[in-house]
């Protein structure tokens, strides 16, 4: 069952960036592309970067510490078959709601 959860207010995600938020107990990037609005795991696969905080060119964002470089529409490493989790979002009115049910 769905567990959306409200996360921001859009006016607080950066046009074409991110930002990172605690979310039932989990950190995750919330990023904007082209109006869109994606969630992925905010902890780097490497070692435990803020994902949330990198930069981001079109889709793909990097991690401040290292580098390491992820889509932020399907939590896909640039470079290898690792994936962040990702969550649906919802636009609701001038928020924005993140699915936080458990997944297998």
């Amino acid at each position: 069952m769905p567990n959306w959860v409200r996360v921001a207010a859009i006016s607080e995600v950066p046009a074409d960036g991110g930002l990172e938020r605690v979310v039932a107990g989990r950190i995750i990037g919330l990023f904007c592309v082209d109006d869109r609005y994606f969630a992925i795991d905010g902890i780097c696969a490497h070692q435990g970067g803020p994902v949330g905080k990198g930069g981001i060119c079109g889709a793909i964002v990097t991690c401040p510490w290292h580098g390491w470089q992820y889509d932020v529409t399907s939590g896909k490493h640039e470079l290898s078959e690792i994936r962040q989790q990702t969550f649906p979002v919802e636009r609701r009115g001038d928020d924005l709601f993140v699915d936080m049910e458990e997944r297998s």
